[in-house]
């Protein structure tokens, strides 16, 4: 485990009634404590509010298990349907994303209704033990999972913008470690293998799940090449700040300029410069950042500029895969109850380390399809596949992920604008 987390890996022997118990309960554990204001505002379109997530992940299994494979069973609302749906044309008409928000109706209390009703019902279903709708319980239990993850971004997003800066969750401190000073790690090329084939289990593929953006299971070849040990820290990012990075056009892509000069850009996301020096915004509020610890909240054009000006660069994801197998898929993620990236000790058997947990890491490689890709035929295969343009992969996991849900072949992606995820910068050179 790094940094003193304590996440926890998947229970083999877990049957998928229990899982989807867990899984609905966690969703929920996140929202305690939140007012019903904090739950239904929404702070850019981008974003969502909490009770929107509570909704939309109970529509997925209303939508694409119940209606269509529970007998008798009947929607909790007929508006739902509209109103919770979120790209997936294939099943009808939506309500717009960027107005979430407004949606002060249906309250928390009806919303928190519908989840026990869809919970009930899925109980019966599952009851049944029937084997088909197994595959497509597993996606929608991985599908809520990658909300509870978002339900950390969004509401982080959100208090951020308060100017009483308030706290969401008491602060839990890292265990005390002598940090990581960091080191390169030497990888050889030739023809390597990379994705999930749903053939093999274990540390590689996290078990016996994959989205389908995964796979297939294809050949890459790879050049020799170096990898760093650990990800960029706070205290290298704020020299780079220092060193006038952010003001320097040389080290910036094209579109990555623009965003600077647009956005005003001259810090990562939540940083916030005091008369005794930089804080962070967090879950428990404003914290001075450990410079030991991983930096969060950069954009792709900000891990470019900073790759640039150290002389080096991003890791392509076949690089970082190649890098991760093997290695267990465990670290500082949600279970830890951190909700912050955290400095780690030096690994002492030649493996790069905070791999998984902690802060995703931006890659060189465009999102798009794999050799031989396709997606799943109905409106699940619009999960993954329509976004495969515009966008960049990440790598790993991070603090906000639940536990047990990332794996070396794991794909996440986001345009590379975007910083309200937990995204940090691991560096690569060739060898």
């Amino acid at each position: 485990m790094q940094g003193g987390a304590t996440a926890r890996l998947p229970d083999p022997g877990e049957g998928l009634a229990a899982r989807y118990s867990r899984v609905r309960a966690g969703t929920m554990a996140l929202a305690e404590g939140l007012s019903a204001e904090d739950m239904t505002v929404q702070s850019m379109p981008d974003a969502s509010p909490v009770k929107w997530h509570l909704a939309h992940t109970s529509w997925f299994f209303e939508t694409f298990l119940l209606t269509p494979g529970l007998p008798g069973y009947r929607p909790f609302h007929p508006s739902f349907g509209y109103l919770f749906n979120s790209y997936y044309e294939a099943v009808g008409a939506r309500h717009p994303r960027p107005m979430r928000g407004l949606l002060t109706r249906p309250g928390v209390a009806e919303v928190i209704a519908y989840r026990r009703h869809v919970d009930e019902a899925m109980a019966a279903l599952l009851a049944q033990g029937r084997e088909e709708p197994a595959a497509l319980v597993a996606l929608g239990l991985a599908h809520e999972e990658q909300h509870q993850e978002l339900i950390v971004m969004d509401l982080l997003h959100l208090l951020s913008l308060n100017p009483l800066a308030p706290a969401w969750k008491p602060m839990r401190r890292p265990a005390p470690c002598e940090a990581d000073p960091g080191r390169w790690l030497s990888f050889d090329g030739g023809i390597r293998s990379i994705g999930w084939d749903g053939s093999h289990h274990g540390s590689h593929c996290g078990g016996g799940f994959a989205f389908d953006n995964e796979g297939p299971r294809h050949e890459v070849l790879l050049r020799p090449f170096r990898l760093f040990s650990r990800p960029v820290t706070n205290g290298e990012w704020l020299a780079f700040i220092e060193a006038g990075g952010y003001g320097e056009p040389s080290l910036w892509l094209s579109d990555g300029w623009a965003a600077v000069q647009a956005q005003g850009w001259q810090a990562p996301a939540y940083w916030r410069r005091r008369d005794d020096g930089w804080t962070g915004f967090t879950p428990a509020g404003d914290l001075p950042f450990d410079p030991d610890a991983p930096v969060c909240h950069v954009s792709f054009y900000e891990a470019d500029a900073f790759a640039r000006w150290a002389g080096k660069r991003l890791p392509l994801e076949a690089e970082w895969e190649v890098a991760a197998e093997g290695l267990e898929p465990a670290g500082n993620t949600l279970g830890s109850g951190l909700l912050r990236p955290a400095a780690a000790p030096a690994r002492r058997d030649g493996r790069p380390g905070q791999m998984f947990g902690d802060v995703w890491e931006w890659t060189a490689s465009a999102y798009s399809p794999y050799p031989g890709f396709r997606p799943a035929a109905g409106a699940v295969g619009e999960y993954n596949g329509k976004f495969m343009a515009n966008q960049m992969v990440l790598r790993g996991g991070c603090c906000a992920t639940p536990d047990g849900h990332v794996r070396a072949s794991y794909r996440n992606f986001f345009y590379p604008h975007q910083r309200w995820m937990f995204a940090g910068v691991r560096l690569a050179e060739d060898a």
